[in-house]
């Protein structure tokens, strides 16, 4: 029973906690950000196919529709590459914590593991950049249709301002292709009485927690990173400096010796 006290103790104490929740606060906001962020944008297609009429185009023209298809498949990219990066962050954060290096050996005091750790961080890095423009690119619709929810909250202003969204004011539609939605039109009302808009809105605007989580969860991992690379520094140096103790001990040990057969030829 105490055997098994003791073995829980070490391995709790093995765990790389820091590392630990850095990884499921990136696990959590690349799920909100690519759920929410898929679900927004079969949202924002019904939206656009019912009430504003926007046709399909054919297959090689580059239009609406196929862009939301790109950003589909981009954001099943995104979930399967940052699954395994986080893995793969684990499993350092595993081997740089004190009981695990005491286990399995000295991994990241050699010349391959802090050139790991320098990886890493760099790629750790130009993650976190990458997640800031993801975060300020996905505030681009969540602003949009802030605007067109607020104008359905006061619906009887708009209607007598006579308010009219036009597609080609955000790039959605070609300059010679008229896709407008007044304010007074019954399609108006009954988009924004419809359930599409206000979940779509609310998609969004969880897409961007998700992204703005996995801003901080890049933050956390490169202070995590940071300290085990000065860990890795030091133990490298604190080695060195062993190696150099030892072998100064040695010297010391074969001279010593040598002396003492010295004087004992002398003697016999």
């Amino acid at each position: 029973m105490l055997w098994c006290f003791e073995c829980c103790v070490k391995c709790l104490g093995g765990l790389p906690y820091a590392s630990l929740f850095a990884t499921i606060l990136l696990y959590a906001g690349v799920a909100l950000f690519c759920g929410c962020g898929h679900e927004a944008l079969s949202g924002t297609v019904t939206i656009l196919q019912n009430y504003f009429e926007v046709v399909r185009a054919p297959v090689e023209t580059l239009d609406v529709f196929t862009m939301i298809d790109i950003f589909k498949y981009v954001i099943y990219g995104v979930a399967a590459a940052f699954f395994v990066y986080g893995v793969l962050l684990m499993v350092e954060g595993f081997f740089t914590t004190g009981a695990i290096r005491d286990l399995y050996g000295d991994f990241k005091i050699t010349a391959c593991g802090r050139c790991v750790s320098a990886w890493f961080i760099m790629l750790t890095y130009i993650f976190f950049l990458a997640w800031l423009g993801v975060t300020a690119f996905t505030s681009l619709p969540v602003f949009m249709y802030f605007n067109i929810w607020t104008m359905c909250q006061n619906i009887t202003v708009a209607e007598a301002a006579n308010v009219c969204l036009d597609l080609r004011q955000f790039g959605m539609v070609t300059i010679g292709e008229e896709r407008k939605l007044c304010t007074g039109s019954e399609k108006f009302v009954n988009m924004c009485e419809s359930n599409e808009l206000d979940m779509t809105f609310h998609l969004f605007v969880c897409a961007l927690a998700g992204a703005g989580a996995a801003v901080i969860a890049m933050v956390h991992y490169l202070m995590v990173l940071s300290a085990n690379w000065a860990y890795v520094k030091d133990a490298c140096r604190m080695q060195k400096y062993e190696d150099i103790k030892s072998k100064e001990e040695q010297e010391l040990h074969d001279i010593h010796s040598t002396r003492s057969k010295e004087r004992l030829n002398a003697y016999t």
